[in-house]
């Protein structure tokens, strides 16, 4: 009896193109995944120095703060997963509050937030802060105009007496581009392990973007104070930013046993005062008649 000989693909060509276009992905997968791991190695030895940090402020009883502002899918979240990976849990925390009640809204706007304030030896990094009133709330109209106006007129006065009061503050901004941002929300859109993360608030950024810039411009210029000034990170390249924004917070205090192998400036490119950033906003609304950024 003959052998019967294996059943022909009715698309042969189309087959070999599907396969073609699955080993492509593969690579991608392994060079994006090989760029990353190679990115985590090099994030080690400044997560041995946070935890020196971190080891300092419980020796000396020190509070710190750090705030990480920013539009939606700006990388916030990722680079405080690099800051706490291997720290101390009993000694920090980050805190991500949602909307308020509405007991809490009939109290002082910043209550809620000093609920959540540091004890000695304590580091809390805050997803997102008391900023919220000066960008999310302002843009969707969760706040009124006057409280938006008595946040702006009392918010650095507030960070003034914390600072003066001993504890240590970095209010950090991530920036993004319109482009990377939108980038960012089609993969939230289309990887099912990331879907979670699009909010009907992401869904409307990109639509309102420049009231976000406008509101950015405006929060900057108000609330950069010598006392309390902001920090703006360049977050397109996610992996730089995690390592300057690690950089920013080793800088801010003058802890022992740092490494004196390491190189602690920041990368210039990435690491914007704010007053530049308010500077570079200012000459780009001469230039164009508007605000980016």
């Amino acid at each position: 009896m003959a052998e019967t000989e294996p059943p022909v693909p009715a698309d042969l060509g189309a087959a070999y193109q599907e396969a073609v276009r699955q080993l492509e992905t593969l690579r991608h997968e392994r060079t994006v995944l090989a760029r990353k791991l190679k990115s985590e190695r090099n994030l080690r030895p400044w997560q041995i120095e946070l935890l020196k940090l971190q080891r300092h402020l419980e020796d000396e009883n020190l509070r710190m703060i750090v705030l990480f502002e920013g539009r939606d899918a700006a990388g916030k979240g990722g680079a405080i997963r690099r800051v706490t990976r291997y720290m101390n849990e009993k000694h920090y925390r980050v805190v991500a509050l949602g909307r308020p009640t509405e007991e809490q809204r009939s109290q002082w706007y910043f209550q809620r937030y000093v609920a959540q304030f540091p004890a000695g030896g304590e580091m809390v990094l805050f997803d997102r802060s008391w900023y919220n009133r000066a960008m999310v709330e302002r843009v969707f109209g969760f706040c009124t105009p006057k409280e938006y106006q008595d946040f702006l007129r009392g918010v650095t006065g507030f960070e003034k007496d914390l600072v003066r009061q001993g504890t240590i503050l970095v209010k950090l901004y991530f920036s993004v581009t319109r482009e990377a941002q939108a980038r960012r929300f089609e993969r939230r859109r289309t990887d099912p392990l990331r879907r979670w993360k699009l909010s009907e608030i992401d869904l409307q950024a990109q639509d309102r973007w420049d009231d976000f810039t406008t509101r950015k411009y405006e929060m900057l210029a108000r609330t950069d104070t010598r006392t309390a000034p902001w920090v703006i990170v360049r977050a397109n390249d996610k992996q730089r930013a995690r390592l300057n924004t690690i950089k920013v917070l080793l800088n801010a205090v003058d802890y022992k046993e740092r490494d004196p192998d390491l190189d602690f400036a920041v990368d210039p490119d990435i690491v914007v005062p704010g007053t530049e950033e308010i500077a570079l906003m200012r000459a780009e609304r001469r230039r164009s008649g508007r605000f980016t950024g």
